[in-house]
Parts: structure tokens; C-alpha cells; sequence
């Protein structure tokens, strides 16, 4: 036997199972429970002391606060 040979009858071997599979109704996917979905806490820039000042009050990912006006018209932010 050549290894394309052995490479042929692993390929039909899934096959045949994931038939199998497929004909029972159940798959690995639905077959598995999935785990409860965390959600993370909204920040609200009203708690931030930052936003009270009349700042932006924008969060970036690393938690850094924007320093620009509450409401500037730049596209940008400015963190510090």
C-alpha cells in the first residue's frame, strides 16, 4: 500500500462516519452543551468623573478617558 491509498481509506473512513452521524440526527456540535454566554458590564460615562467635567468621557479599549469637550466635532479621540 502507498500512502495516497492509506490517505484514501482515512478521507472514506470520516465520510462514512460523519454519514452515520448525520443519518442518527446528532452531531458533535448538538451533541455538546454550550456554555452560558458572559456579558460584560456596561461603563456609563455619567459615572466616569471625567465625563462630569465636561469632557468627552469617551473609553478607549485600555481604559484610558477622551480629553477632548463633551461633544467635539474631531473624529479623533484624545486619551490620557
Amino acid at each position: 500500500m502507498n500512502k495516497m491509498d492509506d490517505l484514501r481509506r482515512m478521507r472514506e473512513a470520516a465520510h462514512d462516519e460523519a454519514m452515520a452521524r448525520k443519518s442518527k440526527g446528532t452531531t458533535p456540535a448538538a451533541a455538546a452543551p454550550k456554555p452560558p454566554v458572559r456579558r460584560r458590564a456596561a461603563v456609563t460615562p455619567s459615572a466616569d468623573p471625567a465625563a462630569t467635567e465636561g469632557t468627552c468621557g469617551h473609553r478607549s479599549m485600555n481604559g484610558r478617558t477622551c480629553t477632548r469637550e463633551q461633544g467635539h466635532a474631531a473624529k479623533s479621540h484624545r486619551y490620557s
